[in-house]
């Protein structure tokens, strides 16, 4: 049974915490089934707002029970009212994106035919993993050298190697052309 705001027994403070405490869960519930997002803070603001009007409320139980829920009514017509106005969400999957654009990369291995990455895959794993990092990644000689864990010393002969291992592919396959 809720206190009635009109007596005199005990506080302010006390008549609202056992309102809070009767009404709270169904006010929640009633939010809830009706698709609030956040029904948690909607209550919350519901009994914000009776309490401003607490101490002024007549007809005790009834009027308590009456007053939150015709608050909490009017935050949920407000909610759905929001929703009808926002635009509705859709996730992005960029498979549906017609406006699709290969990267910078993709048209220079379309253009070279695929060929440089065929041709990387011939070389050796770590001057494929040098030129990788050195060419296509820029990264410094220091920096190789520290993601390979390598010294400066090998990292500029790996390179070296693979560029001329590549530039005796790219001579045989332009012969072979």
């Amino acid at each position: 049974m809720l206190p009635d705001p009109s007596a005199h027994r005990g506080t302010s403070t006390d008549r609202f915490t056992a309102a809070y405490r009767e009404l709270a869960p169904r006010v929640l519930g009633y939010l809830r089934s009706h698709g609030v997002d956040d029904p948690e803070a909607a209550t919350n603001d519901v009994f914000l707002a009776l309490h401003r009007r607490f101490d002024s409320i007549e007809g005790g139980d009834d009027g308590v029970r009456t007053l939150a829920f015709s608050i909490a009514h009017a935050r949920l017509v407000d909610f759905h009212r929001a929703q009808a106005r926002s635009p509705r969400r859709v996730p992005f999957e960029a498979a549906d994106d017609p406006r699709h654009a290969d990267s910078a990369e993709d048209m220079v291995i379309s253009a070279v035919g695929g060929g440089a990455m065929s041709m990387l895959s011939r070389l050796g794993d770590d001057q494929r993993q040098v030129i990788s990092l050195r060419v296509i990644a820029g990264l410094s000689l220091e920096e190789t050298a520290q993601v390979m864990d390598r010294s400066v010393g090998s990292i500029k002969q790996l390179q070296r190697r693979g560029l001329e291992s590549l530039r005796s592919l790219l001579a045989r396959e332009t012969i072979d052309v």
